[in-house]
């Protein structure tokens, strides 16, 4: 009974892997746009490097408003509704996006951005608590967790590699045409997606009963006293994931800006080492899928929010000028810390998940709604980051990163201890 189980879920495993793909490709799109931007619109601008990220601003803030209403969605639909809906949504996004190139508008390309946000939020909602509960929760289900985020990873390192190389070495003739190829890749990403999660056969575990259904039809659906929000370890690790996605995306959106603007290092190679972020990301997520059941989610935010920290401190404190040479090129070694970080963040995502949706039993949908809803720091914290770098530098930027680093220590070793046992779940 159990092997018929596991492989009647692999397909649907797969499909989750590759929405997780999906996911960091458009979204470090997004973000990997700022240097483009930066100089068709904004230059001369004296906050040019906080505006640079209206685009992953508005990626983000789509899930704020789209958090709780995709919980619902979920809920009443199943997850190949939702998982559907949120790649015909992306593909109108990246669709817009594209016309953003011709009709030479930053407008355009922010509502294109915006749009692209509610793909990625509905996305969102689905893959993490279907791999969760398909892996079984717990250490497992941080484990199965960890798999798809690799897929996430490939996708995140293939985004700023190629906007890198088309945009060539000066940011100076940088246009949003020069993007096009990206964008039809990743529209026929979401057509094959389509396809492909049409044909497949995904269980529903969180989908309401068709007595829940009449229930809430005919009014009389009892209100329950309790919800995600009466548990206090995942409110913290709301709390969490909203520090967690900026730190995730602010590091290297940052480095991207600056590193890109500088003469002697430029797009293509600092494309290349924000590449190599999401490349450690990829490779600290198959490190953690592999020790993700023997050790605890606890101990590995802690460790890796420590390690993080400590990287970017001492590339806070070492001067840009030095660097290590490959060859005749010269790379900073504070972006080469920078970089390092990925192997740290990659394990982040899965174990806050893991820890915060921990005893939830029947409030797990509507966890994952509010969840999506705290994703949009990944855009509000880089925004705020870079008008400090405008401020104070770039690299001074970064201790704001460092004090959210500091709340997930807290998190991992305080906050996460589910503290409301009492609570009815089934």
């Amino acid at each position: 009974m159990t092997n018929n189980k596991k492989q009647n879920y692999t397909p649907a495993i797969v499909v989750m892997f590759a929405l997780f793909f999906m996911i960091a490709f458009v979204t470090n799109f997004a973000g990997s746009m700022g240097v483009i931007v930066k100089n068709q619109f904004l230059a001369g601008s004296a906050n040019a490097k906080a505006l640079s990220q209206l685009g992953s601003l508005a990626n983000f803030i789509a899930y704020l408003c789209m958090g709780i209403p995709a919980g619902i969605i979920l809920k009443r639909k199943g997850y190949k509704f939702t998982a559907l809906l949120a790649v015909f949504v992306g593909l109108a996004g990246v669709g817009i996006q594209w016309i953003a190139g011709p009709a030479e508008s930053f407008g355009v390309y922010i509502a294109g951005a915006f749009v692209a946000g509610f793909s990625m939020c509905l996305l969102n909602i689905v893959v993490n608590p279907l791999l969760n509960t398909l892996g079984g929760g717990g250490n497992k289900g941080n484990r199965l967790i960890q798999l798809g985020g690799s897929c996430n990873s490939i996708g995140g390192t293939i985004a700023p590699i190629l906007l890198g190389y088309l945009v060539g070495g000066s940011v100076e003739t940088a246009n949003v045409k020069d993007a096009a190829p990206a964008m039809a890749i990743a529209m026929a990403i979401f057509v094959i997606a389509a396809i492909i999660i049409a044909l497949t056969n995904i269980p529903e575990p969180h989908m309401e009963t068709p007595e829940e259904k009449a229930a809430r039809k005919a009014g009389k659906f009892e209100k329950d006293p309790y919800g995600p929000l009466s548990f206090r370890h995942f409110v913290l690790g709301a709390i969490s994931i909203f520090f967690y996605v900026g730190i995730e995306v602010g590091i290297p959106n940052t480095a991207n800006i600056y590193f890109s603007g500088l003469d002697w290092v430029g797009p293509a190679l600092t494309g290349t080492i924000i590449g190599g972020y999401w490349l450690c990301m990829l490779i600290g997520r198959l490190c953690g899928s592999a020790i993700g059941s023997k050790v605890s989610s606890k101990a590995m935010l802690a460790t890796t929010s420590i390690v993080a920290a400590a990287l970017l401190i001492v590339a806070i404190f070492i001067p840009e000028a030095t660097v290590i040479k490959i060859g005749a090129q010269a790379i900073p070694v504070c972006l080469i810390l920078v970089m390092l970080c990925g192997l740290c963040t990659s394990v982040m995502w899965g174990a806050i998940f893991n820890l915060s949706a921990e005893g939830l039993g029947k409030y797990t949908a509507a966890a994952s709604g509010i969840f999506m809803t705290l994703v949009c720091g990944g855009g509000i914290i880089p925004f705020f980051q870079n008008l400090l770098a405008d401020k104070i530098g770039s690299m001074n930027s970064y201790w704001l990163l460092v004090a959210c680093l500091a709340f997930l220590v807290f998190y991992a070793l305080v906050g996460s201890k589910n503290v409301n046992k009492d609570i009815p779940v089934e």
